[in-house]
């Protein structure tokens, strides 16, 4: 299981351990990864994500799901955010349009 978010891309950092005596040991940084439900508005269904918390933030912030995947930067985002975010767009036009 790869401990990424699907949002942010957050991802594992590795870095050393140091002791008093300055010995050194490899550690890995692990993202909070949580398994949330989001939902769309635009959409009107939830989807399940793993997010790390510090993306539920940004989320709320940008003022929801829809918001947050439409100014989201597309290489950082997993392949199900990917095809939402496209969804998302086509249904926003087509009410524009409407």
């Amino acid at each position: 299981m790869a401990r990424r978010c699907e949002l942010t891309g957050k991802d594992v950092l590795t870095g050393n351990n140091v002791s008093h005596a300055n010995n050194k040991n490899r550690r890995r940084f692990l993202p909070n990864i949580c398994h949330v439900h989001l939902m769309s508005d635009v959409m009107g269904q939830s989807y399940g994500f793993k997010v790390a918390a510090s993306a539920l933030k940004s989320v709320e912030r940008r003022g929801g799901l829809d918001a947050f995947l439409l100014k989201a930067d597309t290489d950082k985002l997993s392949i199900k955010a990917r095809r939402l975010k496209s969804k998302i767009a086509k249904r926003t036009e087509a009410e524009a349009a409407a």
